[in-house]
């Protein structure tokens, strides 16, 4: 098995393990039986498991925020665009196997003893926030709304993924419509 081959395979396996069970609940083994992947290749392509949370966190958030894209973009006003990334998050909290954010849960679970991680996350939530206030602007919007949008959207992640509904993306939205209108 090629070095590609391997290493998608392991991070395919990696993210449905780390995301449905947890980081820390998850050893390399489990990693082997669920990827197919040898663990001495395992540790060829990632020499400590810390390496492999940190591919996976990457490798998800370019997914992430290509899917957010995609959907916010087929509105063309602008200003539909904004309650469009609320609609997005709706959707993806009803996803089969929804359990929050993957980066504010591996910031939970190793954010305090692992910087790869934390510096992931803080990348992670970086570049949602630049999305954000990329969005405030083409909308010809005040930049001060950008950082109380991203407080919605990430209350709506965490409420979402704590109580298992969707709800939140709903009520973050009302309240973004009420920023921008006032904005």
């Amino acid at each position: 098995m090629d070095s590609a081959v391997a290493r998608d395979q392991a991070l395919d396996a990696a993210e449905a393990l780390f995301y449905g069970r947890g980081i820390r609940s998850v050893g390399m083994d489990d990693i082997r039986g669920t990827s197919g992947v040898s663990l001495k290749r395992l540790y060829q392509l990632f020499p400590a498991k810390e390496h492999l949370v940190e591919a996976y966190l990457e490798r998800r958030d370019v997914r992430w925020r290509e899917r957010l894209a995609a959907s916010v973009e087929r509105h063309e006003d602008p200003l539909r665009r904004i309650p469009a990334v609320f609609d997005w998050l709706e959707e993806w909290f009803t996803e089969d196997g929804f359990r929050g954010c993957a980066w504010i849960n591996a910031y939970g679970e190793l954010g305090a003893t692992s910087e790869r991680v934390a510096g992931q996350v803080r990348a992670h939530k970086e570049a949602f926030r630049a999305y954000l206030a990329s969005l405030v602007a083409d909308a010809g919007l005040p930049d001060a709304l950008t950082g109380p949008l991203f407080l919605l959207a990430e209350g709506a992640m965490v409420t979402a993924g704590v109580t298992g509904r969707a709800r939140p993306a709903a009520e973050a939205r009302e309240a973004a419509r009420l920023l921008v209108e006032a904005g």
